[in-house]
């Protein structure tokens, strides 16, 4: 459920370049506007982005959904540049929400169709994420999980809710790797204009890319290098499979801001070595679900005014690669968005929670209809669903699943209603085989 949600902190920088005098916020959207070319040639008509987020309105045979299309036609006729899809799963045994979207074959090729037209009529690209959750997948909705390592999801009270994984054996790390390449050819075919890998929020390859969840001694262990031969590989794969001009894109963390994990220094190093590879857009995100401080209280007063998250991180891998970047994370406020842009800080600005509640987002913005979006925090009471985002992620979800039918936003919605309604997903998909 943490897909697409920002779930880490980062430090005030000394001097914030992303706040300008106020002059008027508007006429100032020459950025936002303009058009942007991507190495592989793909032309992005402007740069706002809808990052990934967990939608978990499938079918439970995996397949997209009449909601889940529409709420695609919604936000493509709001003319954003570019709709990146959540998470598309690449093996139907292996889920992170009971409905996940699953592309492992031909089966529901006519639904995938389908939901790659939502776009038709605009010029506005989608590309599917393509993922595998790993370790971080629901005891109840996956009869085995693997990972890396034997490496147990440490969520205090909350840790039952996982199995201990099982290592993966060398052929079956090949396996995964043929598969996201198949599920990327299988979502070109069926018209998606690009993909993109999840290697973020602690989700297979970002236990691949952790020391503290990649214990391995072989090829795939140890050092950076083998660490992220799961990624390098999971590229290459993917490119043989769609050719030359598809454009690529990855999701990656920042930190998994854990001790002894995946830090800012072996992150930008994995920058590197996919920009040297061909990767087409670089977005920047951070966290695992261990690190949930994607709830609003959770974040540095600091972190949460100054919008823009992971800035201090960007500013530097800027100088690691020429690849463009798009960050994703707490961006809010037009002028900081502009200005982000402006200031070649970032090449794509990445919005996910405000797509939810301002569909027409990015025509908001060219039509200066508004300067700020604000979302609101939902929660229940209860200390730990709260801490960890257990409400305030599905009430978003819910939220996408009023745009696939036909219905508009409702920020008032109840927070207990959202929690009784996933609870009883749950328990169907429990008693369902998978």
């Amino acid at each position: 459920m943490l897909s697409g949600i920002i779930l880490a902190e980062s430090k005030q920088p000394e001097t914030n370049s992303f706040i300008i005098p106020y002059f008027g916020w508007k006429n100032v959207l020459k950025h936002c506007a303009s058009a942007f070319t991507l190495p592989c040639g793909t032309v992005l008509t402007n740069r706002i982005a809808k990052s990934a987020l967990s939608e978990n309105i499938g079918s439970y045979s995996h397949a997209p959904t009449p909601t889940l299309i529409q709420a695609y036609r919604v936000w493509a006729s709001g003319h954003p540049g570019l709709l990146i899809t959540g998470n598309i799963m690449v093996d139907k045994r292996a889920l992170g929400e009971p409905r996940n979207v699953v592309v492992e074959d031909y089966t529901h090729f006519d639904q995938l169709q389908e939901w790659a037209n939502a776009v038709k009529g605009t010029e506005v690209h989608l590309w599917p994420q393509i993922n595998h959750p790993g370790r971080q997948a629901f005891s109840w909705i996956n009869k085995e999980v693997v990972a890396p390592s034997k490496v147990s999801i440490k969520l205090g009270g909350a840790s039952w809710l996982f199995r201990e994984p099982k290592p993966l054996e060398e052929f079956e790390i090949w396996e995964i790797i043929k598969r996201f390449g198949n599920t990327a050819r299988i979502c070109k075919e069926a018209g998606f204009t690009g993909c993109q890998i999840h290697g973020a929020h602690g989700y297979l390859v970002s236990q691949f890319l952790s020391p503290l969840t990649n214990q391995r001694n072989d090829q795939w262990g140890g050092s950076l290098v083998n660490r992220a031969r799961f990624v390098v590989e999971i590229y290459k794969e993917i490119r043989k499979q769609v050719g030359p001009k598809y454009p690529i894109g990855i999701k990656i963390n920042s930190a998994d801001f854990q001790r002894g994990g995946f830090d800012e220094l072996e992150s930008m190093q994995v920058v590197e070595i996919l920009s040297q590879l061909g990767m087409d857009l670089i977005e920047i995100s951070g966290g695992t679900y261990e690190r949930p401080t994607m709830v609003k209280g959770n974040r540095k007063k600091s972190t949460e005014e100054r919008e823009a998250y992971f800035l201090d991180y960007i500013e530097k891998v800027r100088q690691k690669t020429d690849k463009p970047l798009m960050l994703t994370g707490g961006f809010r406020t037009v002028s900081v968005m502009e200005t982000a842009l402006a200031n070649q800080k970032v090449d794509i600005v990445g919005l996910g929670r405000p797509f939810c509640l301002y569909p027409q987002l990015a025509q908001d913005i060219f039509k200066e209809k508004k300067s700020h979006f604000s979302t609101p925090i939902p929660k229940i009471g209860v200390p730990l669903l709260d801490r960890i985002g257990g409400v305030e992620l599905p009430w978003y979800e819910m939220q996408i699943q009023r745009l696939g039918e036909g219905q508009k936003p409702d920020p008032k919605l109840s927070g207990l209603r959202v929690f009784g309604t996933t609870i009883s997903r749950l328990i169907r998909k429990s008693f369902q085989k998978n």
